[in-house]
């Protein structure tokens, strides 16, 4: 008998990869979303995907979606050029992820531990300095007088000024009330460092209790309030800091009139 006789046939499965390109272990979104894509939108996609990873890694600072819309072709969705970008890096080194309006590659975070020989250590924050910045971040907008009357004490502007340094709180701008004094609020940076895709995602009671964060014994009527889901739009009560405001806050350096 032949050797071809002998030879058997040797079965492969074809699902590993498609005709059209399409990972098996993919989404089942993804899938559709490819396979309705002819040739010449996918490569025009997988295009955007490259120029998109190339903006977010070169960029020292999250890249907003509106920076990314300015520089990528016109037509692409920048949600799913991101969704798609967040996939490929999902069990890699580093991450895709979202940070407010605005995305960044961070180290995974069960590798870590391999940055901390290059991690700075940073001065605590005084316990003041967590209460108030606790308080902006549940209460934005807030002013310094709102701020005092929650906690009860008196609040040092050294305190503020320090957590303005650290650029996780910002001042927002004036309230409509007699004195218009200024009104706090978390920035970006903020939600970078901690983690936070939006501000809504601060834990709620229930997790500060499950942490012992809070008190078993807190009054029956205690409540946390909800952050504004968009911390950066001024409330109806809110005026905008124009460049009076930043030159008597000595936030801006005042023009000099040529005479």
């Amino acid at each position: 008998m032949s050797e071809r006789a002998n030879a058997s046939v040797i079965p492969f499965n074809v699902d590993d990869e498609t005709e059209e390109g399409v990972l098996a272990g993919a989404p089942a979104e993804s899938q559709a979303q490819n396979l309705s894509q002819n040739p010449g939108e996918r490569l025009h996609m997988a295009e955007a995907v490259r120029m998109a990873e190339a903006i977010v890694f070169a960029s020292a600072e999250p890249v907003s979606e509106k920076q990314l819309a300015a520089r990528l072709p016109d037509g692409i969705s920048i949600a799913a050029a991101m969704a798609e970008l967040q996939q490929i890096y999902a069990r890699r080194g580093v991450n895709l992820v979202r940070v407010g309006d605005a995305w960044a590659f961070r180290t995974a975070g069960d590798l870590a531990f391999l940055m901390s020989r290059d991690t700075v250590q940073q001065r605590k924050l005084s316990r003041a300095a967590l209460e108030v910045l606790a308080i902006i971040a549940y209460h934005q907008p807030v002013t310094r007088a709102e701020i005092e009357d929650i906690r009860g004490v008196e609040t040092s502007k050294g305190t503020l000024d320090t957590l303005m340094e650290t650029e996780w709180v910002k001042m927002r701008g004036r309230r409509r009330t007699p004195g218009r004094p200024v009104t706090y609020g978390t920035t970006d940076i903020f939600l970078d460092h901690f983690a936070l895709e939006e501000i809504r995602d601060l834990p709620g009671m229930e997790e500060l209790k499950g942490a012992g964060l809070l008190s078993g014994r807190m009054p029956s009527n205690f409540t946390i309030p909800l952050p504004p889901a968009d911390p950066d739009a001024l409330t109806d009560d809110e005026d905008p800091l124009t460049d009076i405001d930043l030159e008597e806050l000595g936030l801006l350096t005042p023009r000099v009139e040529e005479d």
